[in-house]
């Protein structure tokens, strides 16, 4: 009785690996979001009316429309995180909790594929509403885009092309994982 069977422990050592994946997966990606808040807090400080830009000119100087705005794209931003963390969170307990026979269920498939996706596209929304944030901030702190300040268009170009590039890596890499630890899962419930 003390002995193991082997092609039973064999059978659920990658499913545990499949739940170890996806919990690493989910800190990782609320520790990302984490940090993108930090940056929503700086640029929510950023908002101030009448500040004068480092152009010293004074037509380069933003409006009260590049803080409203920046405000608002900060707190959607904000939002997309938190929806992205909470989500993740709540995933990552579920994966947790859930029994083996649970966990190649069909619909809870489903739910699991579902939260993840729901959760890497927070984050990502939350990245351009950010980015697109960062771009009133260097309005308000260098010089606005319309009035051609070389370093405002210089630091908004540099911002925008790494953000792009970041995106460009990080959204198909997420949803090969995704899939690939969907199509694992039906694999091992289908060889049952």
């Amino acid at each position: 009785s003390g002995t193991r069977d082997p092609e039973a422990t064999a059978d659920k050592e990658p499913l545990n690996n499949l739940r170890e994946i996806h919990q690493k997966a989910l800190d990782d990606l609320v520790n990302v979001n984490s940090l993108f808040t930090l940056a929503v807090f700086v640029g929510l400080s950023m908002a101030r009316q009448g500040e004068r830009s480092l152009e010293n000119r004074t037509e380069c100087d933003a409006d009260v429309g590049n803080a409203r705005r920046l405000v608002v794209n900060e707190v959607v931003s904000f939002a997309c995180f938190l929806l992205s963390s909470l989500v993740a969170k709540a995933l990552k307990i579920h994966v947790t909790i859930c029994q083996e026979e649970d966990f190649k269920n069909t619909r809870n498939q489903t739910v699991r594929f579902s939260m993840l996706m729901l959760s890497v596209w927070a984050s990502v929304f939350g990245c351009i509403f950010l980015t697109v944030s960062m771009v009133d901030v260097i309005q308000i702190k260098v010089g606005k885009l319309s009035c051609r300040s070389v370093h405002a268009w210089r630091a908004a170009g540099a911002l925008i092309a790494i953000v792009l590039l970041a995106l460009s890596i990080y959204v198909p890499f997420m949803m090969t994982a995704i899939f690939t630890s969907v199509k694992n899962v039906q694999r091992k419930v289908d060889n049952k």
